[in-house]
């Protein structure tokens, strides 16, 4: 199974930027697809997860009311809508995959996008 995250670039403090990953290789359905983001100088930091279900979605509370999470399993495509950026949210964010209910710990997934950057600008 293979992650590909894109959509990252550079924008202003208040605009949007919408991330995709893409899972190829595996039977996307079975997968939790969660995001991830780490900021120069600090670590990994869970972001949004979902389930295979659309329905069990979870958020960090510094993006909760911004950012929304989405899957469409026919394109194995996991989207992360970001509104209202913030110069605190440039990190590169990556998308990582687990066979499992849903879950915010980094540990317990397994495989991996090479990630994406994004930068907000003030």
């Amino acid at each position: 199974v293979q992650l590909q995250a894109s959509g990252g670039g550079l924008v202003h403090v208040g605009g949007s930027l919408r991330l995709s990953c893409v899972v190829s290789g595996g039977t996307f359905s079975d997968y939790t697809i969660g995001w991830f983001r780490q900021a120069p100088g600090k670590e990994r930091m869970f972001v949004a997860v979902v389930g295979w279900s659309v329905d069990r979605t979870y958020y960090d509370d510094s993006v909760k009311g911004r950012f929304t999470i989405s899957r469409d399993n026919a394109k194995n495509t996991v989207y992360l809508q970001m509104n209202s950026l913030k110069p605190e949210d440039t990190a590169v964010y990556y998308c990582a995959a687990v066979r499992a209910a849903v879950t915010r710990a980094e540990s317990e997934y397994a495989l991996w996008g090479q990630g994406t950057q994004v930068t907000v600008s003030s």
